[in-house]
């Protein structure tokens, strides 16, 4: 499966350069603000920062929910406490799109994380020129080379590598890139099984200038809570949001004291 969504995401990649060239985007992000600092943003404070998600779909799940109004729903997050915005981009099994991502960025002052399925540069050039502050790079879907390169690559244009990884071995290859926001992510994405006891075997591997982030399986503040006493500095949270009352859910989560100081 996790193929299959970079195939997809890399032809619709390709397909998005009839309208416009890589040197097209590199011009745009001359005209775009600076990105701003995740990862100072992201640590501050003694309890959990919530990464809230802008998520219609998934192919786990299928559809979840209609967000016909992408920035009217990032208000709400951000009104409500929360600390970054996630958005998916990815059109074939999330029904996300770049331009969810550039609407958000005009209706939001918090760090936005670009979603997607990355590993090519022109995803890059792309999140920054709709106004992403944060690109997901995905370990298991990478070659250690071309995870290296994407990192600095993100890096170079003052944003932040947002590493994920899922086991043992991902997690050492992610800190093998030096980066500074790392996740570990409770669902497979080659099999979309979910672990809740993934993150807590894992964190101590973090280094502790790292954030570490809790990715998946929230379904209430048990399990923030959870995450935060196993030592997580974030969690990414998104189907119990879209799905639920955001406000009254994101008001619980931002109040877990957080323990990794």
């Amino acid at each position: 499966m996790l193929d299959d969504l970079y195939a997809g995401a890399l032809s619709d990649a390709e397909t998005r350069l009839n309208r416009y060239s890589i040197a097209d985007l590199a011009k745009a992000i001359e005209a775009q603000q600076p990105a701003l600092d995740a990862i100072g943003l992201l640590s501050v404070g003694n309890t959990i920062n919530v990464i809230a998600e802008i998520k219609r779909a998934s192919p786990s799940k299928g559809f979840l929910a209609e967000i016909a109004d992408p920035a009217e729903l990032a208000k709400t997050y951000e009104s409500a406490g929360a600390a970054a915005i996630s958005v998916l981009t990815e059109e074939r099994q999330f029904k996300g799109n770049l331009a969810d991502l550039a609407q958000v960025r005009q209706a939001v002052t918090v760090p936005i994380l670009r979603k997607d399925f990355i590993a090519i540069e022109q995803q890059v050039l792309e999140a920054r020129v709709a106004g992403a502050d944060i690109v997901l790079l995905i370990v298991a879907g990478l070659e250690q080379n071309t995870l290296q390169h994407l990192v600095r690559f993100v890096e170079s244009f003052g944003m932040t590598a947002f590493v994920e990884t899922h086991n043992k071995e991902e997690v050492l290859r992610a800190i093998d890139t030096g980066a500074n926001m790392i996740g570990i992510n409770a669902r497979d994405l080659s099999t979309f099984d979910t672990d809740r006891e993934l993150f807590a075997t894992l964190v101590d591997l973090l280094p502790k200038n790292a954030l570490a982030v809790a990715e998946s399986a929230v379904r209430d503040i048990t399990d923030v809570v959870a995450y935060a006493q196993a030592g997580a500095d974030c969690v990414l949270v998104g189907e119990a949001l879209v799905t639920g009352d955001a406000g009254t859910l994101l008001s619980e989560f931002i109040s877990v004291p957080k323990i990794r100081l």
